[in-house]
């Protein structure tokens, strides 16, 4: 089994889908117009408008209802991202930190309210752990 893709569930694609162009620096492909994909060399980040919802199951989906989900973007510098970043971003929930387990860490919303994780591995045991998974 191999992971593909996590999908997004918006009202707005052309706003998020900007939003995600400006902060990953990717563009998107848009094989119609409620539906967007970013990409990157790990993982595609998928967009949909809520107007897809029906196809996988009436009500199995709901625009900008998510709190249990984190999208984690791996970064080269976690405070050069954070300055680059500031003037998109409105909803900044945790500033650039060190976590407990070695990475460093800022965590924002986007405009629908999902929560991003930016982060690097910086101690030692971090970095030996993520060089492992390449």
């Amino acid at each position: 089994m191999n992971f593909a893709s996590v999908r997004i569930i918006t009202d707005d694609v052309d706003r998020l889908v900007a939003f995600y162009e400006k902060m990953t620096g990717v563009s998107a492909e848009r094989p119609a117009p409620v539906f967007a994909e970013l990409v990157m060399p790990s993982c595609t980040l998928a967009i949909g408008h809520s107007q897809t919802v029906p196809l996988f199951g009436a009500g199995s989906a709901a625009a900008a209802a998510n709190r249990s989900v984190i999208i984690e973007l791996r970064v080269d510098d976690v405070d050069a991202e954070y300055e680059r970043l500031k003037p998109l971003v409105d909803d900044w929930v945790k500033e650039p930190t060190t976590m407990p387990w070695g990475n460093r860490a800022a965590l924002l919303r986007d405009p629908d309210g999902n929560l991003i994780n930016l982060f690097a591995p910086v101690t030692e045991e971090a970095i030996r752990r993520f060089s492992s998974r390449q």
